[in-house]
């Protein structure tokens, strides 16, 4: 019997791919920017262009804000599914990023009481972004072949250690508002024009792994972590996200096809969620590594 795949909108799953899928439920999200609060809602087809206005807004140096789902809008959510008569898998954004994975464990419990006959279960993915899309793509595709609620909850908890990620940003700033570099870094940085190259480690936090000069070396940096990694690139799908950079995302994805014959790359933007705490300017992939070593890779490189 088929069941519903659910995760939240800090996926980054671009419109046309969620609308190919079915049994597929994304939870929004909200948060503010200038005093207004606003949802976001990876179905709604205007979303892009809100999402390039957010990023213009962050520019202008503005300030944004997010919200985590709590239990009872999990329960709003996932209530319904249950309540039909169909079995639920949830894949949440890393407990190391948030706190949305121990809500949702909140909301399985409350429901698992109200709804003993239904299967729930709730998956902390310790992935972001599109790392968190490709382990519900991974997900989907492995239900999709016929597989049972059981075995889509074993797979993914073997698999999201092998979802890797690396990323760069272009404002060191954002970086150091949420704590991860200190302001004297990132001003230091941002004088001597020093990209750092960041990854998510085994427990889903994101770390700085190396500090390059230059935009384009930084970008460079990611495909050859791809090269040096990846398991059969020629036969993996790869995502790769954006906070408002295109241009190099695609740069990144023609030179993943064209040097490692990677056959299927999905480029799609960052949004507010994450992009709130890395910036305009971000250019993130992810990818199944060799043997799990590569979020382990923890030497930094000055």
């Amino acid at each position: 019997m088929a069941f519903w795949i659910v995760t939240d909108a800090c996926s980054d799953l671009p419109v046309h791919y969620i609308k190919k899928q079915h049994d597929l439920y994304i939870v929004p999200m909200s948060y503010q920017i200038d005093g207004v609060v606003k949802e976001i809602d990876l179905t709604d087809e205007t979303l892009a262009g809100r999402v390039k206005s957010f990023y213009d807004q962050l520019s202008d140096g503005k300030v944004a804000t997010t919200f985590q789902v709590n239990q009872n809008e999990w329960v709003d959510h996932i209530e319904p599914l249950l309540k039909a008569g169909h079995d639920v898998l949830m894949l949440v954004l890393s407990s190391n990023l948030s706190g949305m994975y121990a809500t949702s464990k909140l909301a399985e419990t409350e429901l698992r009481a109200k709804y003993p006959e239904r299967k729930l279960y709730t998956f902390d993915t310790r992935c972001a972004s599109l790392g968190e899309g490709l382990l519900v793509h991974m997900a989907l595709a492995y239900r999709d072949a016929g597989h049972t609620i059981e075995e889509t909850f074993q797979y993914v908890q073997d698999t999201a250690p092998r979802v890797i990620h690396w990323l760069t940003v272009s404002d060191l700033h954002f970086l150091a508002r949420g704590g991860r570099l200190s302001a004297t870094s990132a001003s230091l940085g941002s004088i001597l024009k020093i990209k750092p190259v960041l990854n998510v480690d085994p427990n889903g936090r994101l770390v700085p792994r190396m500090k390059v000069q230059g935009r384009k070396h930084s970008l460079k940096a990611l495909f050859e972590k791809v090269e040096n990694t990846a398991l059969s690139p020629e036969t993996q799908t790869m995502f790769i996200s954006h906070g408002d950079s295109e241009k190099d995302a695609h740069w990144l994805a023609e030179r993943l096809q064209e040097k490692l014959h990677v056959p299927e790359v999905l480029v799609s933007q960052i949004g507010p969620i994450v992009g709130s705490h890395a910036g305009p300017g971000t250019v993130a992939v992810f990818f199944l590594d060799k043997d799990g070593s590569a979020r382990l890779d923890a030497v930094e490189h000055h």
